[in-house]
């Protein structure tokens, strides 16, 4: 069974000798971790001891530091503290809000390509002649 520990618990350990960080209610000590870590000991340090789900997802980490994430694992939120856990899944098929962000990148390309066959054109009916 995995042990339990509450925000308090947590909050304690908030220096580089115990560093202790919340991610999707999962409980990591990283202390070994922090020379180790490729944004450098101070990214961990600011995310010591609360929960730092979102500056960890607004990263975007990859799929071996997900599983790399494993062995510093030593418990996990108590039931009654625990957020829920929202699912990031990214949307590689579009580039933000815009429902046609398709069309408009397609008409974003049009306006330049057009000119230029234009100006081709021009270009060789007048200094051709």
């Amino acid at each position: 069974m995995t042990k339990q520990y509450s925000l308090a618990e947590v909050k304690g350990h908030n220096d580089n000798r115990s560093t202790w960080i919340v991610i999707h209610n999962n409980i990591y000590d990283v202390t070994e971790f922090l020379n180790e870590h490729p944004g450098g000991e101070e990214v961990l340090l600011e995310q010591a001891g609360k929960d730092g789900s979102e500056a960890f997802e607004d990263v975007g980490h990859s799929s071996d530091a997900r599983e790399l994430m494993v062995k510093y694992k030593i418990g996990e939120l108590i039931e009654s503290e625990r957020k829920p856990v929202k699912e990031k899944n990214p949307d590689w098929g579009s580039s933000g809000a815009n429902p046609d962000s398709s069309n408009s990148s397609f008409r974003s390309w049009i306006i330049p390509i057009s000119l230029g066959i234009l100006a081709t054109m021009l270009y060789r009916f007048y200094f051709q002649s």
